[in-house]
Parts: structure tokens; sequence; C-alpha cells
């Protein structure tokens, strides 16, 4: 029995890796494969049989599991954030989660004859949507960019509210089913036990990241295993008590001043493909396919309430005074897939409810299942025509990620800004970060690669890659992550100069990007020129002041970056092969021993105006 529970584990692991991949290839939310691969090992086939492979430990695995979701969700609750997200945004995690969860719970009360208890629970379990299964439907359908932002961070912050509202309304229950005791008796020592040790919880562990006593390669671990001790000892002084508790951990250390979370966050990575991928195979396998058919017509229609009624009167009520087009609320009513927040915790109340004798308890999971799979189906199939209907979906994004933000990349991407165009600056180096912030330039800390950067990096209106970092390790990683999600055209990198034994290692689609700025042009280089003095110009070609006469004024040593011609961003390569035409506007680097001609040119736009406007954006 034990080599089988082991089997079980690897064969688990390797699956989530697989449906991970599926789902990253194929360029859908990774929910979708792992749900499949579940219902045919499980229902299907009758290969995976949780109950009686793991036996007790079932419960402990799924218990555990879910404390960790709903902990990493509510770290990336931020109430500042919130405000930063625009109206719409606040509107839907707030009233719009009340209207939805309203409309949902009357609709199974009256459709499935369930208890108001239990209808409300259910409501709460599915007002969730969730990055992991909004951000790749995303990438496909490709929206304006002002409803990708919604719809991106929405999901981020209703994750961890909806898990509160879901765990306060099954604290309810489970409380009230027991006769022993009193009902609001019991249920204040829940919310005294769960809240008070969450708060205190959280407070100390703050306390311990902000004056940095532990080293760094154990914060991560360190902050999982007490959240870990928080909800086992919750559960221990209060029963059902440890989901609110390591909750409202999260939520404090996410608003706790002076206490950096974003390294912790990364833990996520690692865990969702090892952990909850696995989680999510083991729910699915545990479905029993008679109560999915079992729902019929009724569980049918309860999906339409929730796809036709409670999203659009969500998204209409919370639209009223925004700037959003009837095509724009059309598409966000459409577009609200359900999470494995959702499956997670619905199955571990279902079998705590079970144990308690709850009536329906036992429709819980299959309904939520058949609502995960009609939206993340349906919507997953619809969303980019019905985007293309409405005329909803973005232009051609001419905006730049640009991976490294060192002197060189600030200075352009000051430029840039001044002239109009989207440019983020990403990387690991918080020095650089701080600087680029000072000149009010949009950044992320971190790798841009990351799940993390997938689900919290604000890729609105970006359409190109830079990378012109020094780090060549990381560089391959970002050039390769990004041709997947834009493709190969749109990322360029500067020929960093790799040795021959390295340039072996390094396939050639990779290396035959690395022709930023022209063949001869390297990270080095541009440090090296910037350190002495060098300037970033807009320079305005036209047939009096052409290409060839620009280079001449420069004696032949300026180096061409970029040129905006009719609102469009073009990007000076190796692989160009035309000149620069007349009647753009050629951004270039000039080098501080370069001028021909004193005080240039009046086509050349000086440092100091270019820094001023960018100021003024």
């Amino acid at each position: 029995m034990l080599e089988q529970i082991t089997a079980m584990l690897a064969l688990l692991g390797v699956l989530s890796l697989f449906c991970q991949w599926i789902g990253w290839k194929l360029r859908l939310p990774a929910i979708l494969p792992l749900l499949l691969c579940g219902l045919l090992l499980g229902p299907g086939l009758g290969f995976l049989q949780p109950d009686v492979i793991f036996g007790d430990l079932l419960f402990p695995i799924i218990s555990l599991g879910v404390a960790v979701i709903l902990f990493e969700g509510a770290l990336t609750l931020n109430f500042k954030e919130i405000k930063e997200h625009g109206v719409m945004v606040t509107r839907l995690v707030t009233l719009g989660t009340v209207i939805t969860w309203a409309c949902i719970a009357v609709g199974t009360f009256y459709l499935l004859d369930f208890e108001w208890s239990m209808a409300l629970l259910f409501g709460a379990l599915v007002v969730v949507t969730g990055p992991t299964v909004i951000v790749p439907m995303l990438r496909s359908v490709r929206p304006k960019t002002e409803l990708a932002s919604i719809l991106r961070w929405e999901g981020i912050v209703i994750d961890p509210i909806g898990a509160l509202l879901a765990v306060l309304v099954f604290e309810y229950i489970a409380v009230a089913a027991d006769p022993t005791t009193h009902v609001l008796h019991a249920l204040s020592a829940m919310l005294a036990v769960g809240l008070g040790f969450g708060v205190i919880s959280g407070y100390l562990v703050g306390l311990v990241l902000r004056n940095n006593l532990l080293p760094h390669y154990l914060r991560n671990t360190a902050v999982l295993t007490l959240m870990l001790a928080v909800f086992v000892g919750s559960n221990l002084l209060q029963e059902e008590a440890g989901l609110l508790s390591v909750t409202v951990m999260g939520i404090w250390l996410a608003n706790m001043k002076g206490v950096d979370i974003a390294d912790i966050l990364e833990f996520k990575e690692t865990l969702t493909v090892l952990l909850i991928s696995a989680l999510f195979i083991l729910l699915a396998a545990r479905l029993n396919a008679d109560a999915l058919l079992s729902l019929g017509w009724e569980g049918l229609a309860l999906l339409a309430v929730v796809m036709l009624i409670a999203r659009p009167l969500s998204i209409w009520c919370c639209g009223v005074g925004t700037s959003l087009s009837n095509g724009d609320k059309w598409f966000l009513s459409w577009v609200a897939p359900r999470g494995i927040v959702a499956a997670a915790v619905s199955s571990l109340f279902a079998i705590k409810l079970e144990a308690i004798g709850i009536k329906g308890a036992e429709l819980i999971v299959p309904l939520v299942f058949l609502i995960i799979i009609g939206t993340v189906v349906i919507q997953s199939l619809t969303a980019g025509r019905w985007a293309k209907i409405l005329g909803v979906t973005a232009d051609s994004s001419q905006g730049l990620l640009i991976f490294g933000a060192s002197q060189f990349p600030r200075a352009l991407a000051k430029t840039l800004q001044s002239k109009g165009v989207t440019v983020l600056l990403a990387d690991n180096n918080w020095d650089n970060i701080r600087l680029a912030r000072m000149d009010n330039i949009p950044v992320y800390f971190g790798n841009p690669a990351s799940e993390h950067a997938e689900n919290h990096m604000n890729m609105v209106g970006i359409g190109r890659v830079l990378v012109m970092s020094p780090y060549r390790q990381l560089n391959p990683l970002v050039n390769f992550y990004f041709q997947d999600v834009f493709g190969e055209e749109k990322v360029y990198g500067l020929n960093n100069g790799e040795t021959s034994s390295a340039r072996h290692q390094l396939s050639e689609s990779y290396l035959k990007r690395l022709c930023l700025f022209g063949d001869g042009v390297s990270y080095s280089k541009l440090a090296s020129l910037m350190a002495k003095g060098a300037t970033i110009k807009s320079t305005r070609l036209t047939e009096n002041f052409n290409y060839a006469m620009f280079m001449e004024q420069y004696s032949q040593a300026a180096i061409p970056l970029i040129y905006l011609q009719e609102g469009k961003v073009r990007l000076i390569s190796g692989e160009m092969e035309s000149e620069i035409p007349v009647g753009v506007e050629l951004i270039s680097l000039i080098p501080a021993d370069a001028v021909k001609f004193e005080g240039g040119n009046d086509n050349v736009a000086e440092p100091s105006k270019t820094a001023s406007i960018a100021n003024n954006i």
C-alpha cells in the first residue's frame, strides 16, 4: 500500500507538469487540461481513486492545499492597489461580488431546492474568477487595454475576497448544524480565534520579515511553514477556524507597512505545479459522474443564471457612470471563468459538511465543477469571436517591455515616454528600479518571465520586448518566454558578446534575435558610451535633412535606435534592409565626442527638453 501511495504521488507530479505544459502550449487556462486529466483517470477509467488510495490522508492533503491557496491569494489583496486600478475594479470586487452572490444564491435555492444556507454557500464559492484562468484567456483574445486591465485585476483581487466570504458562510453553517452549541456563541468564538490568531500571526511574521531576522534563503520556507502552523494551531484552538486565520494572516502581511512580500509570492510558482495542480487532478478524480449527470436541466439552468444573469447584471450595475461603452460592458459580461479556488474550497467544505450530515452537501462539488467546466470551456472558445463582433479587440500594441533598467534603458524609456509610447522597465536590481521610479517610469521588480510577473506585471499596451540586461543566464529565458507570448519577430536582444563555448549551447533561434540596434551594438558598448556622457536625442528627418545628412553631422558615430512613423514604433536592428525614410522621428544615441557641428541641427531634441517633457506626462 505504501508503494502504491508513493507511485501515485509521483504520477500526480508528472501529470501536473504535463497538463501545465499542455495549457502553456495551447494558450489555454491550465485548469482545463488538469480538469480533463482528473475526469479521465477518475470517473472515466477508474484508475485514480483518491479515497481508496490515500484513505485518511486525503482530508489532510486537501486541507493543507486549500490553506496554501487561500494564503497565497490573500497575499495579493493590497487595499491600496484596489483603489489604484480604477472605479470599475473597485465596484466589481465589492458591489459586483454582492450582486453575483445574491443572484447565484437565489437561482440555486429555486432551481435545485437547496436550503438557503447551502445556496448562500454555493453562491460564495463561485463568485471568484482568478488570474490563473483569466490571464491565458486574455492572451488569446487580446481585448482593449482597459478591458484587459479590468478583468486581470478583478481576478487577482476577488480571489481572497470570495474565499473569505465562503469561509464565513461555511463557519456559520458548521456551527448552526451542531445542536450542542449556541450558534451565536460558537460563531463568535470561531471569528475571535480566526481573526485574532490571523492578525497576531500576520503581525509577528511581518515584524520578522521587516527586521530581516531570517536569512534570505529561509524567508519563503519559513513563511510557508509558519502559515501551516497557524492553520493547524487555529483548528486546535477552535475547530474550523484555520482557514479564516490563514486568510487574515495573508491579508495582514499584504497590507503591513515596510514588509516586502514580492519574493514570498514566488513560492507559488513551485506550489502551483507540484501541489495545487496535483490537488486539482485529485479533486476532479473524486468527482462522481452520476452526481454530475443527475443535476440535469436544473444544473444547466443554474449555469445559465451564472453566465447570462448574474455576470451581466453585475457588470451593468457597476459600470454606471464609467467611461465604458456598451460594447465594453457586453464583453465584460461574457468573460468570468471560474478557477481552482472554487474547486478546492468546495471540495474541502463538502467533505466536512457531509460528515456532519448537511442536506445537499453531496451536490456542492458536482455543481461547482459544472460551473467551472461550463464557464472555462464556453468562454475560452467564444470570447475571441465575441470581442471581434463587439469591436473591442486591441489594435497592434506599440508599447515596449524593456528587461534591464540600467542607465541606457532608463534614458531610452524617458525619451519614448515623452513621445507618448508606453514603456515598462523590468529588472532584478532594486537600485535600478528605484532610479527608474524617480524618473516616473513604470517598472516591475523581479523576473518578467516568472509566474508572479504573468499575474501581476501590467502588460497593457505592450506589444514587443527588448532584452537589454547584463544577466547573461537570464536573458535567454526572458527571450524565449516572450517569443512564445508575442511571437519570435516581436522580441529582440543585445549582442552581449557570448563566448564561443556559450554560443554553441544557445539555439540559432535565440542568437539571431541578438541584433537590436545593429549587429555591432552590445550592452557593454552602450553602457560605456553612457558612462562617457553620451545622450539620447530625437531628430526629425525631412527631405532637407535626411538620414545620410544626420549621420554625416555626427561623424557616422551616432547609433540609431528607434524611429516613430505615423504612430508606429519601428525598431532598428541588424535585420533591417532598407534605409531609414524621411518624415519620421529618429531616436538615436549620440556619443559625447560625435558632434561634428557645434550646437547640432535644429531638429535635434536636447536631453533637458526630453526629460522635462517626460516629467510632465
